[in-house]
């Protein structure tokens, strides 16, 4: 190895890479933080199921109108429940994927 650096790479060069990446790691993690306080909401049955999840991922509230709620079909309300949790959970995929592709420029992270 020349003095200085690695081949063809002067020793300043090595410096810049390595604070580009501690400003990325910071970046990562104001951005994880940041996810983990979103919301996200998402409706089932035209909107009479709403269900907010969190970037911890974790359920923090569940409404459901009252024409949602049938006697004669609690497995209705219970998939119309499922899709609505499953909705704000893929959008909180979709903006956490999104915040993070802005971050590293597409690649893929070992977080």
């Amino acid at each position: 190895m020349a003095k200085g650096g690695f081949r063809g790479m002067p020793g300043g060069n090595m410096g810049n890479l390595m604070a580009q990446a501690q400003k990325m790691q910071r970046q990562i993690e104001l951005a994880q933080a940041e996810i983990k306080e979103l919301r996200v909401t998402g409706t089932a049955g035209g909107g009479v199921v709403k269900a907010t999840v969190g970037g911890d991922h974790k359920v923090y509230n569940i409404e459901i109108a009252r024409e949602a709620i049938d006697p004669e079909d609690p497995e209705g309300l219970s998939d119309l429940i499922v899709a609505a949790v499953n909705q704000a959970s893929e959008e909180l995929e979709k903006v956490s994927n999104e915040r993070m592709t802005a971050i590293t420029g597409g690649v893929k992270m070992p977080f």
